[in-house]
């Protein structure tokens, strides 16, 4: 077993593999090295997100509950990195404490019993974490896989990990006619402007509360979501305004990611972050947005939409995404465990 030292990490269970070395996170010179692991891992277990160094550096720049001197294992072979392990957690507004990691090791080191000690390490550590939270409080680990990554599932599952929740990302064909639905009266779509930013945040936030998993969402996430490198396109986002009230009735956070459609070979845009506040709900406004958002993106030399939906969705969500034209294309599990399950180990 590796010895650890001022910079590498003994990792309990890890295989003794030739130039396999676990160790801490080094900051912004392993952004790149992150990006490209996470990329081979995820493409090997069938997501295609593909993310670049600056993408990593957002996201790790404005972490929450999460201290990367401590909750992050670093894999290198031969001196390169080959995959990853980082925990965090949050409060959900049900009171639940869930304990989150994310995993990743590129395929060419899969098959000797890497992903699995990394995953078992990054549990010790959140239980760890878990110890300062209230005792009595309900806890679980949490993590996701898509439904096709079989190695990844057979891996959960046999640590105790089962299915809590169905996510689907669904894709629609530019091609077919795209329905010319009429905003509700008295609503409209604005250009946005740099000063709405706040304001169109805050109302995603409010119309968010309703979904699985909601924890309220901090300054941090806002400064994050600011600086995204990709999602982040106000030009082609559909903004409804209450024009009596002047408010934000609902929104779609319509974006082109180039650099997927670059890797794929593909002309996509993503019609996501669709959202209706509770009292502008059931009126038409979303499919109205949607149309829109679809319009925009075919305008853009798109050829294609997509967006993820939970499968269980209180607000209907499926069935007014299936009848604008969507379909399934990919499943995604979210996967728990509680906390207090039996400790697994060889």
């Amino acid at each position: 077993m590796q010895v650890e030292s001022e910079d590498t990490i003994a990792v309990a269970g890890a295989p003794a593999l030739p130039g396999l070395v676990f160790r801490h996170f080094r900051g912004p010179a392993d952004y790149a090295g992150l990006a490209a692991a996470g990329n081979a891992s995820r493409e090997a277990d069938g997501n295609d997100w593909v993310a670049g160094a600056e993408d990593v550096a957002v996201q790790y720049e404005h972490l929450e509950n999460c201290d990367l001197a401590t909750d992050i294992v670093i894999a290198e072979g031969h001196g390169e990195i080959i995959g990853f392990v980082r925990g965090q957690w949050l409060r959900e507004a049900t009171g639940l404490y869930s304990y989150a990691f994310a995993l990743g090791l590129v395929p060419a080191w899969r098959g000797h019993g890497v992903r699995r000690a990394m995953l078992r390490w990054a549990e010790a550590r959140l239980r760890q974490v878990a110890a300062d939270h209230p005792a009595g409080a309900p806890k679980v680990y949490t993590t996701g896989a898509p439904q096709v990554a079989a190695g990844l599932v057979a891996l959960l599952e046999s640590e105790g990990y089962r299915p809590d929740r169905y996510f689907y990302k669904m894709v629609r064909s530019l091609a077919e006619p795209i329905p010319d639905f009429p905003l509700p009266p008295g609503l409209e779509l604005r250009p946005v402007r740099p000063e709405q930013y706040r304001p169109i945040w805050d109302a995603s936030h409010e119309a968010f509360r309703d979904h699985w998993g909601y924890s309220p969402w901090s300054e941090e996430e806002y400064e994050r979501w600011l600086k995204e490198p990709v999602q982040f396109m106000p030009a082609l986002w559909q903004v409804a305004w209450d024009v009596e009230r002047d408010e934000i009735a609902g929104q779609i956070q319509t974006y082109i990611d180039a650099r997927e459609n670059e890797k794929f070979a593909r002309r996509r845009g993503y019609t996501e972050g669709i959202s209706v506040r509770r009292s502008y709900r059931r009126r038409g406004l979303a499919r109205a947005m949607i149309a829109a958002s679809l319009r925009t993106l075919k305008a853009h030399g798109m050829t294609e939409s997509a967006l993820n939906v939970d499968a269980e969705s209180l607000t209907g969500a499926m069935r007014l995404y299936e009848a604008c034209g969507f379909v399934v294309d990919e499943t995604y599990v979210a996967y728990r465990k509680p906390l207090d399950a039996p400790v697994a180990w060889p």
